[in-house]
């Protein structure tokens, strides 16, 4: 085999880019038609993704969070354009274009060279490879697809993703089913790096594997990160893990967009009750602090996105609900930074008003978790 090379064509962001939007989402819908009757006919839609709007900077980690059903991993397809928007756009800066292209209003063969800059990592590593394929077969696909190597470089090309992600090139001739939850995630990872990517859509990429192979997944992650200038779009409800890996955080309710904050701030400061309730909910791992604040238990259920409450989506849930919030949509805005408050968006009418507890800032940092056993 030949020498390993770098990976080709992989430049980390320049300092005079980095505040620049890789990715920006302006009001993105994904409205699911129920049908009903003999006919077929649409009789109403369940709102999935409802005017979703937010932005990533090149190089920097975005979390986006919620409750399970809250439209995190539809926002993700949506950008990987695996659902066509309902309404919408998503603008991906590429290199060179002097102005930002609108993935949603794309055709298929026009998606190809953007969908090798946007790739995915996905939830299930047991499910997302191909059980009869070899690990070599999984990975040079891409590349064959893409037309990205020639034949008689494939292997060495397959041999050089298998070494940055940990994996030793002789386990490219074996079958998934040969390898550990762990092993298979980071054949995912190496098959997302083939093609050079500048974004990565993280979808929940670490909540199926063994709690002591997550350090290491999330340990790699950022290592990639480093070395390659990625942009990442986590994609998770694990809150402790959202808050070490990520520079801002998106917190999702029904389909909607709720607070978004750099993630120190926002764990330490929520200004959306729904945030509140879910920082109450991050393990604290120091038994000595466990009893100096309770659980924020809401009551109710979360509402059903095909027939949502009127106004605030939240205001039947809240503690803090008033007259107002259940008539009044209250629109995502920019609050005016402060000391302690730094750039952050909300969607509540007394966001300014409120004082809202945060987390315990006591769990380690995933550069000090331990590494665990080898995935």
């Amino acid at each position: 085999m030949m020498q390993a090379k770098p990976l080709d064509n992989v430049q980390p962001p320049s300092t005079g880019l980095a505040s620049q939007h890789l990715l920006e989402v302006r009001n993105l819908k994904m409205w699911f038609p129920r049908r009903s009757g003999l006919l077929g006919r649409n009789v109403s839609y369940t709102k999935a993704v409802d005017d979703v709007s937010f932005y990533i900077q090149r190089g920097e980690t975005l979390g986006l969070v919620g409750e399970s059903g809250c439209g995190k991993t539809t926002v993700g397809r949506c950008i990987m354009r695996v659902y066509q928007p309902t309404a919408g756009e998503i603008l991906y800066q590429a290199d060179g274009a002097p102005q930002p292209i609108n993935l949603a209003s794309l055709d298929r063969p026009a998606l190809k060279p953007y969908r090798q800059q946007i790739r995915l990592i996905f939830q299930d590593p047991y499910s997302s490879l191909n059980p009869r394929m070899t690990t070599f077969e999984i990975i040079s696909e891409v590349l064959k697809v893409n037309k990205l190597v020639a034949d008689s470089e494939l292997e060495d090309r397959v041999a050089l993703l298998l070494r940055r992600v940990g994996l030793r090139p002789e386990y490219m001739r074996r079958y998934p089913h040969a390898f550990s939850g762990g092993e298979r995630q980071r054949i995912v990872i190496a098959r997302a790096l083939a093609t050079n990517p500048r974004l990565i859509v993280a979808d929940e990429a670490i909540s199926a594997l063994d709690v002591s192979i997550r350090a290491q997944i999330l340990n790699l992650l950022k290592e990639l990160q480093d070395e390659f200038g990625l942009t990442y779009l986590f994609i998770a409800h694990d809150l402790s893990v959202i808050r070490h890996i990520c520079d801002r955080v998106s917190v999702m309710y029904v389909g909607k967009l709720v607070e978004s904050a750099e993630a120190t701030s926002l764990y330490a400061h929520p200004k959306h009750p729904y945030t509140e309730a879910l920082m109450s909910a991050v393990p604290i791992q120091n038994p000595r602090q466990r009893n100096k604040q309770r659980r924020i238990r809401l009551e109710g259920e979360v509402a059903d996105p095909s027939n949502p409450p009127t106004g605030c989506y939240f205001h039947p849930r809240c503690r803090y609900a008033k007259d107002v919030c259940a008539v009044n949509v209250p629109p995502l805005r920019r609050l005016e930074a402060t000391g302690e408050v730094a750039e952050r968006f909300v969607a509540c009418h007394f966001a300014e008003e409120l004082t809202l507890r945060g987390a315990i800032a006591d769990v380690p940092s995933v550069a000090t978790m331990p590494k665990g056993r080898e995935a």
